[in-house]
């Protein structure tokens, strides 16, 4: 078993490994490993300025991506916890994954086919892609919300705080979005590292002076191999960072529920 996962993970790293190494070597041709040392790649990498544009719009879309899925998923998810019929939960949440079940390519299509149409002539707009990177990251950010309700309690939180004389407004702004920090700010996390890093969908509706870092990371292998990897190091970095930063918040998170729920224990 210890073989078995050493493997796997020098299987994971290995790739990894060879980027690095490759994005800092003066050159990789027909050998195993790069030859020489230059910072060169990202030097070049800085001065190229698609590159430069690319990863502004990457983060553009990334940060409205994030304000907009939060402004949806917290009160969706609030609806959906609160829903009486359990039927009606269930079906909500089934539609709310169904973007992550269907293939890009075909939502891809059916962008094209609805947003290059005379009535709505949207095809390769900022706002398009937008919107596209909300479809594909909601679903992940609304059913992390969920899982953190129905894990604090949310229901009886609140229906003892209704006894005390507190409204709706108060509930939610005291209660609700207090309990929910450490998953909303994990659940931002994970669509930022998504959005950075989604390639298929931008690829087919973005414009041209719009297109995100991984759809100019492509045209990288086309050139040099240094270049490439250097580019795709910068990719990887930040979902690196993303990825942490995730891990940070739902450890925080984590640990506010076993306090939660050893104050439970305490007070019964």
């Amino acid at each position: 078993m210890a073989l078995v996962t050493a493997l796997y993970l020098v299987y994971l790293a290995a790739p990894i490994v060879l980027l690095v190494m490759g994005s800092f070597g003066q050159s990789w041709t027909n050998t195993l490993l790069p030859t020489g040392f230059t910072t060169h790649w990202y030097e070049e990498l800085a001065a190229d300025a698609s590159f430069r544009r690319a990863f502004v719009t990457s983060l553009k879309v990334l940060a409205a991506t994030a304000v907009i899925d939060a402004l949806i998923a917290v009160p969706a998810a609030y609806a959906i916890h609160n829903a009486a019929a359990r039927g009606v939960r269930v079906a909500a949440r089934i539609a709310s994954l169904m973007p992550v079940a269907v293939p890009e390519l075909v939502l891809g299509f059916g962008f094209i086919l609805v947003f290059s149409s005379s009535t709505l002539p949207w095809l390769g707009s900022f706002e398009l892609l937008v919107a596209a990177h909300v479809v594909l990251t909601l679903p992940y950010l609304l059913n992390t919300l969920l899982a953190d309700m129905q894990a604090l309690g949310l229901a009886q939180l609140e229906a003892a705080a209704a006894t005390l004389g507190a409204g709706f407004r108060q509930r939610f702004a005291d209660i609700v979005l207090p309990s929910l920090r450490h998953s909303l700010t994990s659940g931002l996390v994970m669509v930022a590292a998504l959005s950075i890093g989604e390639f298929q969908l931008s690829n087919l509706i973005a414009g041209f002076l719009d297109r995100t870092y991984p759809i100019v990371l492509l045209q990288a292998f086309y050139g040099a191999t240094g270049f490439a990897c250097a580019a795709t190091v910068v990719l990887l970095v930040l979902a690196m960072v993303a990825a942490g930063g995730s891990a940070l918040a739902a450890a925080g998170g984590g640990r506010r529920k076993r306090a939660a729920a050893a104050g439970q224990a305490e007070g019964n």
